[in-house]
């Protein structure tokens, strides 16, 4: 599977709190909060569903991919959600494993399981 996400009986906005401090924790910083949900009411669109996608970044982690292969580029920063589903919130981000892949780079394999790793761990300690 391409993702990662777990279900938790919080509200989306006490999930993106609770995903943010752990983030934290981490060393990722929230470098852009999307209100998708308000997004479109702001353009005249009528979307009822709480949706957030989170752009998160390791900066050291970052440069050393970078360094390693400037492709990465393309996959930074890492993007997480968190979203109402019928009633269930949910987290949830594309696996880092997964979009490396597609470079066919063998020497990003470990770090990109090291960051998902971390990711994997912040999104269960916040559920």
């Amino acid at each position: 599977m391409f993702h990662y996400t777990k279900e938790t009986d919080k509200s989306v906005e006490q999930a993106v709190t609770s995903l943010e401090d752990r983030l934290k924790e981490a060393k990722f910083g929230v470098l852009w909060d999307f209100d998708i949900e308000q997004t479109l009411k702001d353009k005249g669109f009528e979307f009822d569903q709480s949706y957030r996608v989170l752009e998160v970044c390791n900066p050291n982690a970052a440069k050393e991919a970078l360094e390693k292969n400037v492709m990465v580029g393309y996959f930074l920063p890492c993007k997480m959600v968190v979203y109402d589903d019928q009633g269930t919130t949910k987290l949830g981000f594309p696996k880092p494993t997964a979009l490396i892949s597609m470079l066919d780079d063998d020497s990003l394999e470990d770090f990109a399981r090291d960051v998902e790793n971390q990711l994997i761990k912040a999104v269960d300690e916040s559920v």
